[in-house]
């Protein structure tokens, strides 16, 4: 049985209390790509003990099938994230926040995840997002970090990674006021790549990780690597490391193999019109 469908058939027996419990996480398969979906649509897809572990299963499994190379991550319902469930939160203590290596895991996925974002993404759910490598929003979509007003901070890179995303000014404004940014905003601010229809969501993140996909294999994840790695690097040391890394590549390309990509580059210009 492929990796994923054990992964569907395990979350179908979780057991919770010794009774069977529905399944909080969805996977389908599109050739290449899984389809992971929050599923908790009763509880705005609240990140749950139990769902942050499957998430992070998941995505572990995921990695470790050679059939998957590429994940496009949603969320079932009204929304794509509402966070930590506060619910199960204030029956424990706040050291058991972090303890699943969920963001972890999906960082460390080595192709692209493609966030499709359908509604709410708030605080934790708004982590859960930009530990994508891209965001595609439905018209519905919130984004809200809601840490100062529930009193606690973030642990999942919230407050690092959004003002090296939109900069510091607009960073502050939704971090320390907790107000929503609603889908057009968040475009315009550089958060998501683009807004589709709502029924278009998941199949333009398919789309866009197949193209993706059908790119040299090699050469794209390296560069997925090359661009994270840069990241946390101040400029010129990161500049050293893509020649370092250039010309290391460099010593393992063939003219033969530069050709063939070279046509098939030019043919598909052609389809799109390009040439």
């Amino acid at each position: 049985m492929p990796i994923a469908s054990r992964i569907l058939e395990a979350a179908r027996e979780n057991r919770r209390g010794g009774e069977m419990s529905e399944p909080v996480l969805r996977i389908e398969r599109r050739d290449e790509i899984a389809v992971v979906t929050l599923d908790r649509p009763q509880a705005m897809n609240a990140l749950s003990r139990e769902l942050r572990g499957a998430l992070a299963r998941a995505f572990e499994d995921l990695q470790a099938d050679p059939g998957t190379g590429a994940i496009v991550l949603t969320g079932a319902g009204r929304a794509f994230c509402a966070g930590i469930d506060l619910k199960e939160l204030s029956n424990e203590a706040t050291s058991g926040i972090g303890d699943e290596n969920m963001i972890e895991a999906i960082r460390a996925f080595e192709g692209p995840v493609i966030g499709a974002v359908n509604g709410f993404a708030i605080t934790g759910g708004f982590e859960l997002a930009l530990a994508c490598d891209l965001l595609i929003a439905s018209p519905d979509a919130r984004f809200a970090d809601t840490h100062a007003r529930v009193g606690i901070l973030p642990g999942w890179g919230l407050s690092q990674i959004l003002p090296r995303l939109i900069g510091e000014f607009r960073a502050k404004e939704i971090s320390l006021t907790g107000n929503f940014v609603d889908a057009e905003r968040a475009c315009a601010w550089g958060i998501v790549n683009r807004i589709v229809p709502a029924d278009e969501l998941v199949p333009a993140a398919v789309t866009l990780a197949a193209d993706m996909l059908s790119c040299d294999r090699r050469s794209m994840l390296g560069y997925k690597k090359l661009i994270d790695d840069g990241m946390g690097m101040n400029f010129a040391d990161a500049m050293k490391m893509e020649a370092r890394r250039s010309a290391e590549d460099a010593a393992s390309v063939t003219a033969e193999s530069i050709a063939i990509r070279r046509d098939a580059v030019r043919d598909r210009g052609r389809t799109q019109g390009a040439g």
